[in-house]
């Protein structure tokens, strides 16, 4: 956020004069053309790093051009190491704030026309380079009259026309998604569309975002290690947002944070507390923290950008995560799940074996530890067991949560890859359970914590605990054997989906045989129909192939 850009860089979905049909068929073009690059160099085998390197810069620059809605998807996935390979990280990370900017006479015209002045009449001194640009805005640097140094922050023109645009043209598909793909429908898509959009929508109102800053500073008053700008509502409107000037480091430049000596650890810490604090305590919480919103000072203290995607945390779901995250701390297996199964996350089944199986195995495992992917050998089995049964599920006002963490994560382990998520919220917890605390909800903080304390310093003998397990499990019926190979049933699945395929595959062969014989009879009516169910069967064939290959991938890495 705090480097400059090069010269400025046209966006077609700024100039463009779109309808929804042709939106839409830019967008499903974009679709079909990745996911059919993925499929041939699947089929060629071709996964060299210099492939995916370069699907990687077709797909930044697809997602550049498609607008903001698409370059927010991207952002997300950019700190997402563990789920995506490197070389799409690498070009990911470029929209965090290397999207180009508009030109400076766009910025002027704007901060002239809402503000209802000249530039030079409002501000001492006025950047005309931009500090930096984002897919919503971009940032100006400025000095008032009274000498204080800010930031002035100008929104896209033409943002709220493609929001609208999008906004039509991804419900369309969700409804496809849904109507033609039975799996998408536990997955309430809809309801996480709605969100999304509703953020997004709040994202481009610069008066919301002013509002959420003050509240978020607040919420940190007399926390010294946090920094939050100022906001001068003197020079704000909708669309143009006036902040202090906090310089600093890119929360996620090792190498920048080394050369200034700053403490990584310390850092990670300060992170995830205050994410715990915002989630826990104040229950409102920043659901966006991507690297470019975040950013540290030279004396070490987080500085918070960006308060446009802020979503508050309802009392209900906030007393479920206190009570998962204290049983977390306390490997409390039966409480972890069953507070998973109240709120949503995973759908109950008359057998939770396999599920509570994991859980205890995460909480046994990777509790004080790194997470070691190849240690998922040992219950590759329940694994299995657990994606077929599909018990888990994410309910929409659980979505911004779990984005939330997952990408303060990626954050954390670019600092770190041997960081740990419960080590390092260690000093959050002693805090709350030395301090006082008022309020039903700080106090019940409070005595969770000092549970968790009082239970590391006074641990049952392990032969007492083992035996009561046990039998707690043959009481609820959970110690059974299962004799049956899942192995063998893996193998099943593929042959039965390799049979459909090739169904699919004779059909649509038979199908365009017949239609090419009748294009040359007086029957051309009959063909056009063949051809149309050709067409039909080779979208089953397709989706079939599809599903054999992730199969496929997934038995191999239960196998690995």
């Amino acid at each position: 956020m705090l480097t400059k850009r090069g010269s400025s860089k046209s966006l077609r979905w700024q100039h463009s004069r779109y309808s929804a049909l042709g939106r839409q068929w830019e967008v499903s073009l974009f679709t079909f053309q990745f996911l059919l690059f993925l499929l041939w160099d699947k089929l060629l085998k071709n996964n060299s790093i210099k492939q995916r390197q370069k699907r990687a810069r077709w797909l930044v620059r697809n997602l550049l051009q498609l607008g903001p809605t698409f370059i927010k998807i991207g952002q997300s996935l950019s700190t997402r190491a563990d789920l995506i390979p490197l070389e799409y990280i690498q070009e990911l990370s470029q929209l965090q704030d290397n999207v180009p900017p508009f030109s400076t006479e766009e910025a002027v015209i704007m901060i002239e026309k809402e503000l209802g002045q000249p530039v030079y009449d409002l501000f001492d001194s006025f950047e005309t380079e931009p500090l930096a640009s984002a897919s919503l805005g971009q940032v100006h640097r400025a000095k008032l009259y009274s000498g204080k140094e800010v930031v002035v922050k100008v929104q896209r023109p033409g943002l709220e026309k493609i929001f609208n645009l999008d906004f039509e043209v991804v419900h369309r598909l969700i409804r496809i998604l849904t109507r033609f793909f039975v799996s998408f429908k536990k997955y309430n898509l809809e309801a996480i569309y709605e969100e999304f959009f509703e953020l997004l929508f709040q994202e481009i109102d610069y008066i919301h975002e002013g509002k959420n800053a003050e509240r978020f500073r607040d919420n940190f008053r007399g926390y010294s290690q946090i920094k939050v700008p100022k906001i001068y509502w003197k020079y704000s409107t909708k669309k143009i947002l006036t902040l202090e000037y906090l310089p600093g480091i890119k929360v996620d430049d090792r190498a920048a944070l080394e050369a200034n000596n700053v403490n990584l650890d310390r850092i990670i810490q300060l992170g995830i507390c205050s994410y715990l604090k915002q989630l826990l305590i104040d229950g409102f919480f920043q659901s966006d923290p991507h690297p470019g919103n975040m950013a540290v000072s030279q004396r070490g203290e987080l500085i918070f950008y960006d308060f446009g995607t802020m979503a508050e945390v309802k009392t209900f779901a906030k007393d479920q995560m206190i009570e998962v995250f204290f049983a977390v701390l306390k490997k409390d297996t039966d409480k972890v799940v069953n507070n998973l199964v109240y709120m949503g996350l995973i759908e109950p089944l008359n057998d939770m074996t396999p599920v509570k199986r994991i859980v205890s195995f995460l909480l046994d495992n990777f509790r004080d530890k790194p997470v070691d992917v190849r240690a998922f050998e040992q219950i590759s089995d329940e694994v299995y067991v657990m994606f077929k049964n599909q018990p888990f599920r994410l309910p929409p006002q659980m979505t911004f949560i779990l984005k939330s963490l997952t990408t303060l994560d990626g954050i954390a382990r670019a600092l770190d890859p041997q960081y740990n998520l419960l080590a390092a919220s260690q000093p959050f917890v002693k805090n709350l359970a030395l301090s006082g605390g008022r309020g039903s909800l700080v106090t019940a903080i409070v005595k969770q914590a000092k549970g968790v304390i009082k239970d590391t310093f006074s641990q049952t003998n392990t032969s007492q605990v083992f035996l009561r397990g046990l039998e707690e499990r043959i009481d609820r019926g959970e110690l059974q054997f299962r004799i049956r190979s899942l192995e063998s049933e893996r193998a099943l699945k593929r042959i039965n989906l390799g049979i459909k395929s090739l169904i699919y595959a004779c059909l649509t062969g038979f199908i365009l045989l017949s239609a090419s014989i009748l294009m040359t009879t007086i029957y051309i009516k009959f063909a056009l129909i063949c051809f149309g169910f050709a067409g039909l069967f080779s979208l089953f064939l397709f989706k079939s192939l599809l599903s054999l290959i992730l199969q496929e991938k997934v038995d191999r890495l239960l196998e690995k």
